[in-house]
């Protein structure tokens, strides 16, 4: 699932700010960055930039994260088995439009079976295996909204969560328009049910989408406010309350240190949450514990240019706290932040430990590959380890 090459970050920016008939000062001025980085990156003399700093470019020019940064996936086949295309039709079919009826008599799945295979599902996704899941997927939901129809509430909960693995998968295959429309099918279809927790949680991947689309400012009041929904009394409230609770709040905390705002409290919230709980707790195919604080508190810091801090967020997650593409993620932020501190041995190490717990998932991700090509250009003979790096991510 190798992402779109047509063109490069600085091609691309060069023919979007054209079109809006904007000269390169103009564009600077209204993303409130400077007129160098635009230059550098039209002229190719950077390859990339900040994550922050492309989303508010991409938000002077008025179009989607993914576009400028060319991470949309081609329509059909890919190279890791499943197929985009698959996936959008299911998500958009006819058969869902008021007073069309969905011309399929066959006997519903088991609720049983059907939360065993999103179960299955959920854990590729962990692991990475975007391809298998991709060739999943479709066939997932499609029985699942089946057994909706024909069962009702009883089968909301897996119809929900494989709405929302999708979305998340195609958030890292940069469809974000099909990603909010997968989140959005799976907050409506949780409305239908009866488990507030699942409800709300499913609005931090919305959240999460939003930040991808740059709108920095929704994202957080979302996730704030959906944790207010659901804040627990700590003396009383069960685990995956306080789970549930601990989860928005860290799902706030990106976006506000992408917006520059302090996430001090954030912190100490979702802290005070964790070590309520002592350990993790699973809660809707996710899980919330200290290792969680401590890793979306690393990428606040990374965020806010915070090397130091971030580093001395991640010592506290300790080995086997994170698992899959979580870790992978994880190791991709305190790369960034060794980086910053140019610590380029210790940065380089974590991006090979990274690749090397899914090379699927590693080769989808825009911070590895402006990483590599960062530390490629400053290095004046690119070293083994960088030249393996930059084949894995077809830098």
């Amino acid at each position: 699932m190798a992402l779109s090459e047509s063109g490069t970050i600085g091609s691309r920016l060069r023919a979007i700010r054209r079109e809006r008939s904007l000269t390169q000062e103009e564009l600077a001025e209204a993303a409130g960055v400077s007129r160098e980085i635009v230059a550098k990156l039209e002229q190719g003399r950077r390859q990339s930039a900040r994550t922050t700093t492309l989303m508010k470019l991409s938000d002077a020019l008025d179009v989607d994260l993914s576009e400028l940064i060319g991470k949309r996936e081609r329509i059909g086949a890919d190279r890791d088995g499943g197929r985009v295309l698959a996936l959008r039709d299911v998500l958009i079919s006819p058969s869902l439009l008021p007073g069309i009826d969905s011309q399929d008599d066959r006997e519903p799945t088991a609720v049983a079976e059907l939360q065993r295979a999103v179960y299955v599902a959920t854990d590729a996704y962990w692991k990475g295996d975007f391809g298998g899941l991709l060739a999943r997927l479709p066939g997932l939901i499609g029985e699942a909204r089946h057994a909706h129809t024909a069962i009702g509430q009883a089968a909301v909960r897996p119809l929900a969560l494989a709405y929302d693995l999708g979305a998340s998968l195609m958030v890292h295959l940069g469809r974000d328009d099909l990603a909010a429309l997968a989140s959005e099918r799976a907050i409506v279809t949780a409305r239908g049910g009866d488990d507030e927790l699942l409800w709300a949680t499913l609005h931090a991947t919305y959240s999460w989408i939003l930040l991808h689309q740059a709108r920095v400012t929704e994202a957080e009041a979302l996730a704030v406010r959906m944790a207010g929904r659901i804040e627990p009394s700590f003396s009383a409230a069960e685990p995956q309350r306080i789970a549930a609770w601990g989860n928005l709040l860290v799902t706030a905390l990106a976006p506000a240190a992408a917006a520059r705002r302090d996430v001090a409290e954030y912190i100490s919230m979702a802290g005070a949450a964790a070590e309520r709980l002592g350990h993790p707790v699973g809660v809707c195919q996710t899980s919330f514990g200290p290792a969680t604080v401590a890793m979306q508190a690393t990428h606040a810091y990374t965020v806010r240019r915070e090397p130091a801090r971030a580093i001395e967020a991640a010592r506290r997650i300790r080995p086997g706290d994170l698992r899959g593409i979580s870790r992978g993620r994880h190791l991709l932020d305190v790369a960034q932040a060794h980086a910053d501190a140019r610590h380029r041995r210790a940065a380089v190490e974590c991006l090979q430990e990274a690749r090397d717990l899914s090379p699927v998932w590693f080769r989808h991700q825009g911070v590895a590959r402006s990483l590599v090509r960062d530390i490629r250009e400053e290095e004046t003979r690119p070293s083994p380890a960088i030249r393996s790096l930059a084949k894995s991510l077809a830098v």
